[in-house]
């Protein structure tokens, strides 16, 4: 075993909607500005709020999610995968602190934080609130013994006087610093929608909130003694180097594997894109709005995103929708979720704007006001398909505010939920010859044999 001394904290408050993502921005931004490799990580499943951090601290965000790696030991190995060769990282947790789908907290940002030995700064909405700051405090405290909380951030503070009195309640009755104090700021800000914030890749124009995160960080948080908690953060215990007796990489040469990234496109756990990369494929990027043509590959994914959003400019690349249709076809190998289902569809309605995407699967798209499918999803295999053993338990989430109508009797569902929504009637996952499209998410450390089962099918079909 190797003795590592990794600077670290976790991000937690009191409930959602409090501001955590924004203090996460604005110290992965500060501390990245001040010369620090700087590692983001997501509690929960995410793609939005990871890609504001990923710019804000200029390395990918990483996953913690108990749901999918199932057990501590493999958070944490995840946890120290992801923080190697960096000088300090930070875990935005969701929700509340102690928020979890098991009734024991077992899955809650509170636990992670006690699985990784991590000091948490505990972010408090100061809106309307005096002194009770400190008994909403104390209760955290209290709550679950052993909560490595060791700071209090302040946010939408009202002014000097406002900020006096929490921080002079906090520190004398519950004896925690208060860290700092953010005002309410508009600009600080990053605008949503029906599923959460704008992802970053689709709208440059808002990059100036992390600058703006940033500013007030380094205007309003003590970051010396925040730098100081992390770096205090214990020693972790992990294997030696090569203990767990990795296969290496596929011996042959590497299979050519498409995958649709771009601003419509932008649902890709990196841990994915890793977990392709180790089963042998060579990852080649698709621009759904400007390439004219699939490349020479052998197979193709398309993952989650908006595509309701472009779906005019999706449909006037004819010229890629039809080399789409005609590889899957003729066979071609493709795996979609959510957004990747959307395209591979007929067509996608909502309200009044309608526009023809791929036409591989002969079903409709209908967007609705209200969400269709939103949180875990846990499914058994139940059927053949090209890429899972039938049995096989995955774990993902999803979170769509559409629905399919108009399908067709030769699309089989093969996914069997136990948990979610999917795609009606307790069923998910859509095949059509070498196709795999469904409304779940899959993280790899909660689909076992995804990435080894896609990639050997590339392989095999030899496309």
């Amino acid at each position: 075993m190797a003795t590592l001394n990794i600077p670290r904290l976790v991000i937690g408050a009191a409930q959602g909607r409090t501001g955590k993502t924004t203090v996460s921005l604005g110290l992965c931004a500060a501390f990245a500005g001040r010369g620090l490799v700087v590692q983001p990580f997501k509690k929960g499943p995410d793609y939005i709020d990871p890609s504001w951090l990923s710019e804000a601290a200029g390395r990918p965000c990483r996953t913690l999610d108990p749901f999918f790696h199932r057990d501590a030991a493999a958070l944490l190995a995840a946890f120290l995968t992801g923080a190697q060769g960096a000088g300090i990282s930070l875990v935005e947790g969701n929700h509340g602190l102690f928020d979890s789908l098991a009734e024991d907290g077992s899955g809650s940002t509170a636990a992670v934080a006690r699985t990784l030995a991590a000091p948490v700064l505990l972010v408090v909405n100061a809106a309307r609130m005096g002194r009770s700051a400190a008994a909403l405090v104390q209760g955290y405290l209290n709550f679950e013994p052993g909560t490595p909380i060791q700071g209090v951030i302040l946010n939408n503070v009202a002014r000097g006087r406002h900020e006096a009195k929490m921080r002079q309640a906090i520190e004398q009755h519950c004896g925690l610093p208060v860290l700092g104090a953010l005002p309410r700021d508009p600009a600080l800000a990053i605008p949503d929608r029906h599923l959460g914030l704008v992802p970053r890749e689709e709208d440059g124009s808002l990059l100036p909130a992390i600058a703006a995160c940033r500013q007030a960080a380094e205007s309003h948080l003590d970051l010396d003694a925040i730098l100081a908690i992390a770096r205090g953060a214990p020693p972790l215990e992990a294997a030696d180097a090569g203990a767990a007796g990795s296969p290496g990489r596929p011996q042959g040469a590497p299979v050519r594997l498409g995958v649709f990234r771009d601003m419509v496109f932008t649902f890709y756990y990196p841990e994915n894109l890793e977990a392709l990369e180790a089963a042998g494929a060579e990852l080649v990027f698709v621009d759904s709005l400007r390439d004219a043509a699939l490349p020479p590959v052998s197979g193709l994914v398309i993952g989650g995103g908006f595509p309701e959003m472009f779906m005019e400019a999706l449909s006037a690349n004819v010229a890629l929708r039809r080399s789409v249709r005609e590889a899957a076809e003729a066979g071609l190998t493709i795996y979609a979720e959510c957004g990747g289902l959307m395209y591979l569809s007929r067509r996608i309605t909502w309200g009044e704007r309608s526009a023809e995407m791929a036409g591989v699967l002969p079903c409709e798209v209908q967007m609705t006001d209200k969400p269709q499918g939103h949180g875990y999803v846990e499914a058994a295999v139940d059927g053949a398909n090209p890429f899972f053993a039938p049995g096989t338990v995955l774990r993902g989430h999803e979170f769509h505010n559409s629905r399919l109508v108009d399908a067709g009797h030769d699309l089989r569902p093969v996914y069997r939920l136990t948990r979610g929504s999917g795609i009606s009637n307790g069923w998910d996952g859509l095949v059509y010859r070498n196709v795999l499209a469904s409304y779940t998410h899959l993280h790899a450390a909660g689909a076992p044999g995804w990435a080894t089962g896609l990639v050997a099918r590339c392989r095999e079909s030899g496309n």
